[in-house]
């Protein structure tokens, strides 16, 4: 664990900003979540947190550690994976899209459902909106008798790219 000395200062956001207003609550739920789990809110976990809120895309631990170390943060990649099982375990992110390296991450707590097209071969990925998935998903909750408290929509499919490059392996 790094001292207060070599860490680099927790950026406080502008009271009224946007980083602001996503920042107290998140702080706040982790914080009921951590105590709740006798654990503590250290500077390390806000450290992360904050990076996570500040990146608000799919990450993948490494890149999010090796931008954190970047930073000047001085964090251990163990911290960084037990805290994102804490943040998963609090409601706070959600394991998002997967490759064979490694699971990606994103940051859900408050934020309108993310839905994605992976390509398996490329691993590129779009986000897409269709205003029809939300009603389809309380549809299928309601003939269920669940109540829907949020979707996750990942369609895996070929690409344009993907499929040429299947094409070229195919005529080597």
């Amino acid at each position: 664990m790094a001292n207060a000395e070599s860490r680099r200062p927790i950026p406080i956001p502008i009271p009224g900003s946007r980083e602001a207003a996503a920042m107290a609550p998140l702080c706040s739920i982790f914080r009921r979540y951590l105590k709740s789990q006798s654990l503590k809110y250290t500077p390390e976990r806000a450290d992360i947190l904050n990076a996570i809120i500040e990146h608000d895309a799919i990450f993948e631990v490494e890149h999010l550690l090796g931008d954190m170390r970047r930073d000047g943060y001085r964090v251990s990649k163990a911290t960084v994976y037990r805290t994102i099982k804490l943040l998963q375990e609090a409601g706070i992110i959600t394991q998002a899209l997967f490759d064979a390296k490694q699971s990606h991450y994103q940051l859900i707590y408050g934020k309108a459902p993310r839905d994605y097209m992976v390509c398996m071969k490329t691993g590129r990925s779009i986000e897409f909106v269709d205003d029809a998935l939300p009603a389809l998903s309380r549809r299928i909750c309601e003939e269920h008798g669940w109540e829907p408290v949020g979707h996750r929509f990942q369609v895996y499919a070929l690409s344009p790219e993907g499929r040429r490059q299947i094409e070229a392996e195919g005529q080597d």
